[in-house]
């Protein structure tokens, strides 16, 4: 498949996310098929009740929009030692055989609500979280899946330390989310450079620095700087997208180009509503694999 075929979408692009109190939430039905019309040829999972839990009945679905499955962010607990994530983790692989996703997006969650607060980790807690990880990668593996860990906004793996941390303190592989990393204090392009071999998913979005800065400054929470407009199209925004694209394409990067600008949305859209962001995304991103191919 070319690098071109490899651009997929994610829910949240539409405002779907696993958040309570999120936002108005479309039907997977519209999501998908919009995801087709920009020509789209896979898409993350999204949060449990967008798809399906019934792992044939999720392949029916995706496969009547002729859209290959991908995988999909999985917020766990990671760092309580009392807390094992392994049996859910199994049970969500059946799913994945089910559908042929590949690809294990693990998010080292708070176990608060949200994205807009997190603690800190002791160094026990960094243990168990470190050792959650390299069993999950290895259970992943084991079912013919890759698991990687996605650093974000307000878990307990955000800012620059702490993704230097589990690169040097555990095997798993990284998903090279370019927001999130922008806003955790991570220049995303530079990590791209420094360990391509770690990377092994792509979430591609777009930031408005400024109000990046204001939420790393504490102005604003999160969820405002997403609903002020924080992530934008991609092209629209401060991150470097042919640097990260040229990057990746240098060393090999044979994965996913997860398609991805976090929506809130406050009811349902009038008109063309979110795909128009989609559409542009798209349209970037094609450009930028192609004058690096």
């Amino acid at each position: 498949m070319t690098a071109e075929g490899r651009i997929a979408g994610a829910p949240i692009s539409w405002g779907v996310c696993e958040v309570p109190g999120w936002g108005y939430q479309l039907q997977s039905d519209r999501v998908l098929a919009e995801m087709r019309e920009v020509g789209l040829s896979a898409t993350e999972l999204g949060p449990d009740g967008f798809l399906p839990s019934q792992p044939q009945a999720m392949a029916r679905v995706l496969d009547q929009h002729h859209l290959q499955a991908v995988g999909g962010f999985t917020p766990l607990l990671l760092h309580v030692s009392t807390h094992d994530p392994v049996p859910e983790v199994d049970r969500l692989l059946d799913a994945y055989a089910a559908s042929g996703a590949g690809v294990l997006v693990l998010s080292a969650v708070t176990g608060l609500e949200g994205y807009d607060t997190r603690p800190q980790l002791d160094d026990d807690g960094w243990r168990v979280l470190l050792g959650n990880l390299d069993r999950l990668a290895a259970l992943a593996a084991s079912r013919g899946v890759r698991a990687v860990l996605h650093p974000h906004v307000g878990t307990m793996v955000e800012n620059g330390t702490e993704v230097q941390r589990v690169l040097e303190g555990s095997s798993v592989d990284l998903c090279l989310d370019t927001g999130h990393l922008l806003i955790g204090g991570t220049d995303p392009a530079e990590l791209a450079r420094q360990a391509p071999e770690r990377i092994a998913h792509v979430h591609f979005k777009d930031v408005d620095a400024r109000l990046a800065r204001r939420v790393q400054d504490g102005q604003l929470t999160y969820t405002e700087g997403v609903r002020d407009g924080m992530y934008r199209p991609l092209g629209a925004g401060d991150v470097d997208v042919p640097a990260i694209v040229g990057s990746l394409r240098g060393r090999g990067y044979d994965g996913w180009y997860v398609l991805e600008q976090d929506t809130i949305l406050i009811e349902e859209p009038a008109g063309e509503g979110p795909v128009a962001d989609v559409w542009a995304s798209a349209e970037h991103l094609r450009g930028a694999l192609a004058r690096t191919g």
